[in-house]
């Protein structure tokens, strides 16, 4: 099972995420959208928006400076473990919180306002609840880890295996002495990279860099003026 989960399954979610996201933007285009509701409701979207797309993208910097960065090299740097573990607490677990408390209202504006819950299809109550768990099981791994004051290191461990499943080297072993709620956070972001390619979810790979080097837009008054 081990040898399944760690060594095989990530190849299977990574090729069918990939597939599943060219075939959409191939064959359906214009349905690459986040489809905003916001003209139906905007009080309770302003607030999960905020928390949750501010939250999540430094949970994201967060998750790339763990996971991906070698441990050698904060220690190359002269970050004890110590200071490294205490910033990352301070610093990913508001972020988690933040995220998750948006993902929360998100899913109650979801299912609570009639007009959203009339308009939402199938795609978008999957989306947000699967967000919902994948952000909390990290939340209650992370929290569950620091309040026991085990001696796990992720960077020593899920850092290297996910290191490996992207050199196409994978070292399954080195997932044996993760605890139990690490693993359930990562086969949770497994069914989210299953069920993201068919959901308004896309839409984080349409950033509009384009603005940032589009000309300036003028406006000019009635008369002429500028």
């Amino acid at each position: 099972m081990d040898l399944f989960l760690w060594g095989v399954l990530p190849y299977i979610v990574l090729t069918l995420f990939i597939a599943a996201i060219v075939w959409r933007y191939v064959t359906n285009p214009f349905g690459w959208t986040s489809k905003s509701s916001e003209m139906l409701e905007k009080r309770k979207l302003k607030w999960g928006s905020l928390l949750f797309h501010y939250g999540i993208l430094a949970v994201f910097c967060g998750h790339v400076a763990g996971l991906l960065v070698p441990v050698e090299v904060y220690r190359t740097l002269g970050i004890s473990d110590e200071l490294y573990h205490l910033a990352a607490v301070a610093g990913g677990m508001p972020a988690g919180i933040a995220a998750f408390v948006g993902s929360l209202i998100l899913l109650y504006r979801r299912y609570a306002d009639p007009r959203i819950r009339a308009t939402s299809s199938f795609g978008d109550r999957v989306a947000i609840i699967v967000l919902v768990i994948v952000i909390f099981t990290g939340l209650a791994a992370t929290t569950a880890n620091s309040l026991s004051h085990s001696e796990f290191d992720y960077r020593t461990t899920i850092n290297p295996w996910l290191r490996g499943v992207l050199a196409l080297q994978p070292e399954p072993a080195l997932m044996e002495t993760v605890p139990i709620g690490f693993k359930v956070h990562i086969v949770t972001t497994f069914v989210l990279y299953l069920v993201f390619p068919f959901t308004r979810l896309v839409h984080v790979f349409s950033l509009p860099l384009g603005y940032l080097r589009r000309s300036y837009v003028l406006y000019r008054r009635r008369g002429g003026s500028v």
